[in-house]
């Protein structure tokens, strides 16, 4: 696993305990959830959902921000 630069191994588990939810269509995740995409955004991480990352497969690899989905 890597971590941000300046940033400890110790902050991880405090954001595990939030809940998810998806930055395009708002479901929100029961607990952790390994198969959902993560994106930084302008320095902003957003999660997205199964049926999202897949709907939008192309764009995610074509590096496009979300706002161009």
């Amino acid at each position: 696993m890597t971590s941000l630069s300046g940033g400890s191994d110790d902050s991880g588990s405090a954001r595990e305990s939030e809940a998810l939810v998806c930055a395009r269509c708002g479901t929100a995740a029961e607990g952790p959830q390994p198969t959902w995409t993560c994106s930084v955004e302008n320095g902003v991480r957003q999660y997205f959902c199964d049926t999202c990352s897949r709907e939008n497969l192309r764009a995610i690899e074509g590096r496009l921000d979300s706002a161009w989905w």
